[in-house]
């Protein structure tokens, strides 16, 4: 498939990423955030995770993008940040 033919993954990123050799897990993170930014606004990023594992991840399982798109899928969010100025004042 052409990029920009495929809804969930309109540049093609996922795709390369998977015909990288020797990629590393901090590039795919990279080149993760690269396919987030550029997906349309009303696209559902989850479902397009669900696709794209479906499609790559089954037959690259030890893949370190395979892991990635796992990650964005189990919604691996930071804890919340704690601290600032709230904090800092005295109580």
């Amino acid at each position: 498939m052409k990029p920009g033919q495929d809804t969930h993954d309109p540049k093609g990123l996922i795709r390369e990423a998977y015909r990288i050799p020797g990629i590393t897990s901090a590039q795919c993170r990279t080149i993760f955030m690269d396919w987030a930014l550029g997906l349309p606004e009303a696209q559902e990023p989850r479902a397009s995770l669900r696709a794209l594992l479906a499609r790559h991840g089954d037959g690259a399982p030890d893949h370190p993008m395979t892991q990635v798109l796992r990650d964005g899928l189990g919604g691996g969010i930071a804890p919340r940040r704690r601290g600032g100025w709230r904090a800092r004042r005295e109580q």
